[in-house]
């Protein structure tokens, strides 16, 4: 097991030329396996047994830290991404040269406070951005896994990162904070680590992935693996990228991000750079072009296939069904502390599926708060300035930190 950094390469987000897209192409290959932020391997001797009955060694997984440990060890806290985020949670990321992806949440004086705690976040398992992924180099074949990479659960990568926490000597965590499919992984570590988290903030997610939103991702699957170029999923090896079915599967999760009311203010039916319909199939409308563009860039960071695993992965999700049916079963006993957001306008997570967590932890006689924040921003409200949001979050740990003992 050892602990290393890589090097950062550059990618483009404007309408890049072909040869560009190749030059990033190259970069992201590069953070795959060699990634800018910190990496801990894992080798033969230690593999990572996986839900659908397979292991996985060697393997490694890519993260960054934030703050400073203290001297007990008991200030970390991990924060889980959602479907398409990385380790970069408050720092600028390497492919694409934008910020942190919550650096309003995430860093010193902030709701989640680096002054104070000792962040941690990594990339999830099956993703593309350092940890072990379809993208990643298979060591039997030299060649990257594609489909030959076994299928992973919410539960593989909470497991992943526990044997990061208990590979950087940690055997508590402070608190666990992540929204949407990070919103899972809070979930799952509470049900599985209970005795390794003292707090847990899941905001704008489920206890398990809703019929409807398995359609969807559905859509965007199979968006993919109709493109030409997707090869199977060999198409790595045989120097292709399926960036069309890719973008097209981006543009169909997008619309889920945001609310009507937010896509009414921002577009509502506004016609891009023209003044009349051109009674043709170009962007007309100021929606059409800003979904055709967040596809665009999104295949300059994303790799396919991990798109592939990570949706499949919040499909499987079913906390309940982990537990006999019945989600109460997940938090009997629980010490843990909880916290749970939701916002009125999320139709990706509803505010119902919030409080079916909160209607569960109370049978468990858990300690809960709950807290439905009004946003009119849909789903993407918890990545967004929400003030309440964040002074939520901040009462919250602030509370739980005095409960611990932890000096302000």
């Amino acid at each position: 097991m050892t602990d290393s950094a890589g090097t950062a390469t550059g990618a483009s987000e404007t309408e890049a030329t072909a040869t560009e897209r190749a030059v990033d192409a190259i970069g992201q290959q590069d953070e795959v396996n060699h990634p800018s932020s910190k990496v801990m391997r894992f080798g033969l001797d230690m593999p990572l047994k996986l839900d659908g009955g397979t292991e996985l060694a060697p393997w490694q997984i890519a993260y960054e830290t934030y703050g400073s440990l203290n001297e007990e060890k008991t200030n970390a806290i991990l924060i889980c991404h959602a479907l398409t985020g990385d380790q970069y949670v408050a720092s600028t990321s390497p492919v694409t040269g934008k910020p942190g992806w919550w650096e309003m949440m995430v860093g010193p004086g902030k709701p989640v406070d680096t002054d104070r705690f000792f962040v941690i976040c990594a990339n999830v398992l099956g993703g593309c951005m350092g940890t072990t992924g379809p993208a990643s180099t298979s060591p039997a074949t030299g060649e990257p896994y594609g489909l030959t990479m076994p299928v992973v659960t919410i539960g593989d990568m909470v497991r992943s990162q526990a044997k990061l926490v208990e590979a950087l000597g940690i055997e508590t965590l402070f608190a666990v904070v992540g929204g949407s499919m990070g919103g899972m992984q809070v979930l799952q570590w509470a049900a599985a680590y209970p005795e390794k988290v003292f707090a847990a903030v899941p905001i704008a997610t489920a206890p398990r992935h809703s019929s409807q939103n398995i359609a969807f991702h559905e859509v965007g699957r199979q968006a993919v693996m109709a493109d030409p170029d997707w090869l199977n999923g060999d198409y790595e090896r045989h120097g292709k990228r399926p960036t069309k079915g890719l973008a097209v599967a981006r543009m169909a999760a997008h619309i889920t991000y945001m609310s009507d009311m937010s896509l009414h203010n921002k577009f509502g039916r506004n016609l891009q750079n023209r003044s009349e319909i051109t009674f043709g199939f170009d962007a007309d409308f100021q929606i059409e072009s800003y979904l055709r563009h967040q596809g665009m860039t999104f295949v300059d960071r994303f790799d396919a296939n991990s798109y592939l695993y990570v949706t499949r992965a919040m499909d499987y999700f079913d906390l309940a069904a982990q537990h006999g049916g019945k989600l109460a079963n997940a938090f009997l006993h629980t010490k843990t502390r909880f916290c749970v957001v939701s916002f009125t306008t999320d139709w990706l997570f509803p505010t119902s599926e919030s409080k079916a967590v909160v209607q569960a932890l109370n049978a468990a006689a858990a300690n809960v708060s709950f807290v439905e924040i009004d946003s009119d921003r849909g789903h993407d409200a918890f990545l967004l300035n929400e003030p309440e949001m964040f002074a939520t979050v901040s009462g919250f740990l602030n509370s739980a930190a005095e409960a611990r003992g932890l000096n302000a």
